[in-house]
């Protein structure tokens, strides 16, 4: 099969070559990919892994194999997941407590923006536990999670101010969120849960800001700063107020059935995905250029031939 892998010769890092096909476990579905779509975190992990390792977290496809202990979906079924690796592949082997099947309704394209992104948006906003009536705060709300984010906390009846550039204001307020700032500074809390994924000046902004047994989510650092944090900080006015850290790989098990509450909001109207670009797969050097960039709002989309 074909897939595309990291080669130090090759100008965007990544070069589309023969690749081993993937052995399935008892657990595991066959998955043929039809469509992926980027994420920051795979920029990083294209500068430190080996040539020859396949990168590739999100997979929508069609199930052409089903797992062996019949603890998944039939063969033809469309379905979406998320992987740790190898998902910019023809085919890939998933878990089936990683997958979910894509309601009728439902475009691949839509659907590959959720596994990292949506289930990232979720799981952060679940060490809020009932936000029903609460304040949040989101920084980088511009983003995919954050955007997810925003409308999550609207369905769950959440009050959330998002902090963004001027420009992407209007349509931020238009996904459900009830203040938008430009900076951290202006934010207007306390606040009892603040998702954090600038760090830097933004995280010891948000101390600031979280409220007495609050709780405050780092999930990334796009400033690339660090922030010299120390109990004074929480003291007086933030007691109690917890700084926990979030990576997907370690937020617990069942990640498909995550996706599957995703796209069912999708597939009700509830929740807006959108796909910035769709390339083919051949395209990964102009999609990740942009990725880097930063130069698009949403998420990029590959498509395999």
């Amino acid at each position: 099969m074909l897939a595309l892998v990291i080669s130090s010769d090759s100008p965007s890092g990544l070069k589309l070559a023969q690749a081993d096909e993937p052995s399935c476990n008892a657990n595991e579905a066959l998955v043929a990919v039809h469509a992926t779509s980027l994420n920051r975190g795979e920029l990083r992990l294209l500068g430190i892994r080996p040539d020859g390792w396949i990168p590739g977290q999100d997979i929508v496809g069609i199930v052409e194999r089903a797992a062996a202990d019949r603890s998944g979906p039939a063969a033809g079924t469309r379905v979406a997941a998320l992987v740790d690796q190898a998902g910019w592949a023809e085919r890939v082997a998933v878990p089936t407590d990683r997958l979910a099947v894509i309601p009728e309704g439902v475009g691949f394209a839509s659907a590959a923006t959720l596994p990292v992104s949506g289930t990232t948006a979720l799981r952060t906003l679940r060490h809020g536990v009932d936000l029903a009536g609460q304040k949040i705060l989101i920084t980088g709300a511009s983003g995919a999670v954050g955007r997810f984010q925003i409308q999550i906390a609207r369905e769950q009846g959440a009050s959330a101010t998002a902090v963004a550039s001027a420009r992407h204001h209007d349509d931020l307020r238009n996904l459900g969120a009830g203040q938008v700032v430009e900076s951290i500074e202006l934010a207007e809390g306390p606040f009892s849960l603040i998702t954090e994924s600038v760090g830097g000046k933004s995280l010891a902004a948000a101390i600031e800001r979280v409220a007495p047994g609050g709780t405050i989510v780092m999930f990334g650092s796009s400033s690339g700063e660090l922030t010299p944090i120390g109990f004074r900080q929480f003291v007086p006015g933030h007691e109690g107020a917890r700084l926990q850290t979030f990576a997907y790989y370690t937020s617990g098990s069942a990640i498909g059935a995550d996706i599957a509450a995703l796209l069912d909001l999708v597939a009700a109207g509830r929740l807006e995905t959108r796909v910035a670009m769709t390339m083919p797969w051949t395209d990964i050097g102009q999609a990740l250029d942009a990725l880097r960039r930063r130069s698009f709002s949403g998420k990029a989309v590959l498509t395999l031939a």
